[in-house]
């Protein structure tokens, strides 16, 4: 999980590479570091097991593949340590509840709603290994 007071780090899993070069601009202006982007399910494993991300935005649609699988795959991946996972989507979350609801994602967040607050806020209530909330700022740095 997340250590008091540490900047987040991310790793953006997206198929639209205008997109990931987007949110990392985005999300690096608010203080996010994102340590890395994958494109399929296969380079997100790999991403997660070598770079350990504090959290996992993952497009629900990657092309051919799903995002709630990978979801599922991160949440029970044995190798490491699974980082929390937020699902992003152009899709409106209406339309995804159920699926949101029955994966082990955190939270949702449309693309167009995508910042460094919408992950804070999804992050601050989840638990550390301590039983503390894992995020304890109200925002991002300057926020």
């Amino acid at each position: 999980m997340v250590p008091r007071n540490t900047l987040l780090r991310c790793l953006i899993v997206d198929d639209s590479p205008s997109f990931r070069d987007a949110a990392r601009n985005l999300l690096e202006l608010e203080g996010i570091t994102v340590v890395g982007v994958a494109s399929t399910s296969a380079e997100a494993l790999r991403g997660v097991e070598e770079l350990r991300p504090d959290v996992t935005l993952v497009d629900v649609n990657l092309g051919g593949e799903s995002g709630f699988i990978l979801a599922e795959q991160l949440h029970h991946d044995g190798r490491c340590a699974p980082s929390p996972v937020i699902l992003i989507s152009t899709h409106d979350e209406q339309d995804l509840a159920d699926l949101i609801d029955a994966s082990p994602a955190v939270g949702f967040v449309s693309k167009s709603a995508l910042s460094a607050g919408a992950i804070y806020d999804l992050l601050r209530d989840q638990p550390g290994e301590d039983g503390d909330p894992a995020v304890s700022v109200s925002g991002p740095p300057g926020r």
